[in-house]
C-alpha cells in the first residue's frame, strides 16, 4: 500500500528514524484510554472520536485541545499536571505491551545496513521504558523524549535532535510513525516521512493528506525496501 509513490521509489536513507507509540508498540488503545480516564477525572467526558485525531500530539498541546473543547480553557502549568497524570494512568495500563510485526527484523536490517537508528516520541521519559523494552532489540537504541526539547510534536524539535544525535542531515532521513502529528513533524524537519498503518488509529488517507510520501501496513515493508 502505497501514497503517492512506492516505498522502493524512495533514497536510500543514511538514519532510520521512529514514533514509538502506534509505530513500533501495539500501544495506541491504551493512550487512548488512560487519556480518556484523565479526562474523566477532571469531569470532561472525552470521546474517543475527539481523542483518535490528537494522539501522537504533545502531551500538554492535547490537555490544552480537550479543554478548549470542553469550554474549559487551561494554561500550561495546568496542562502540565493532567499530562503527568495521563502518563501515571497509561503507566498503569501498559504492563504487558507488545512490539508490532516485523520490529526486530527491521533494527536487524538497518544495522546490517550499517545505518543508523534511533526512536523520536513525544511520551515523558518515564513511560518510554516499558515500551522499549518490549521491543526485545540486539541493543539499547538512541532515544529523544519530550524531557529532551522544549516543544514536541507537531514541532519538529524531536526529530532534528535526534538527527543530530546520530550526526546526519535530516534530509537524509526517514522518519517513520503511525500519527498524522509524526508526519507533520517530519515534513517541518526536512525529512522523508513514511506512515505505517499496522498500530495506527488512523487511517492512510489522514497520513497521506498530513504528508506522508509513502504509507505501508508493516514495518516488513520498510525491512523489504532497504534489502533492495
Amino acid at each position: 500500500m502505497t501514497a503517492t509513490i512506492d516505498i522502493h521509489q524512495l533514497p536510500q536513507p543514511d538514519a532510520v528514524i521512529f514514533d514509538l507509540d502506534g509505530t513500533l508498540v501495539d500501544t495506541v488503545e491504551q493512550r487512548i484510554e488512560a487519556w480518556r480516564r484523565t479526562f474523566e477525572e477532571v469531569g470532561i467526558a472525552a470521546t474517543r472520536e475527539e481523542l483518535v485525531p490528537l494522539i501522537g500530539l504533545d502531551g500538554k498541546r492535547l490537555a490544552r485541545e480537550i479543554h478548549a473543547l470542553a469550554g474549559q480553557p487551561i494554561d500550561d502549568a495546568r496542562a502540565e499536571v493532567i499530562d503527568k497524570r495521563c502518563g501515571e494512568i497509561y503507566e498503569e495500563l501498559n504492563r504487558d505491551p507488545r512490539a508490532l510485526p516485523g520490529v526486530r527484523r527491521l533494527f536487524e536490517t538497518i544495522d546490517s545496513r550499517g545505518l543508523k537508528s534511533a526512536i523520536a516520541t513525544s511520551s515523558r521519559k518515564e513511560q518510554v521504558k516499558t515500551s522499549v523494552d518490549a521491543l526485545g532489540l540486539a541493543h539499547e537504541p538512541t532515544i529523544v523524549d519530550a524531557s529532551h526539547v522544549e516543544h514536541a510534536k507537531p514541532e519538529p524539535d524531536l526529530l532534528l535532535r535526534a538527527a543530530e544525535q546520530l550526526g546526519v542531515d535530516p534530509s537524509r532521513a526517514w522518519y517513520v510513525g503511525d500519527s498524522t502529528w509524526d508526519m507533520v513533524a517530519s515534513v517541518a524537519a526536512a525529512m522523508i516521512p513514511i506512515g505505517v498503518l499496522a498500530g495506527a488509529a488512523g487511517t492512510q488517507e489522514a497520513l497521506e493528506g498530513a504528508g506522508a510520501a509513502v504509507v505501508v501496513e508493516t514495518l516488513d515493508e520498510i525491512a523489504d525496501a532497504l534489502t533492495r
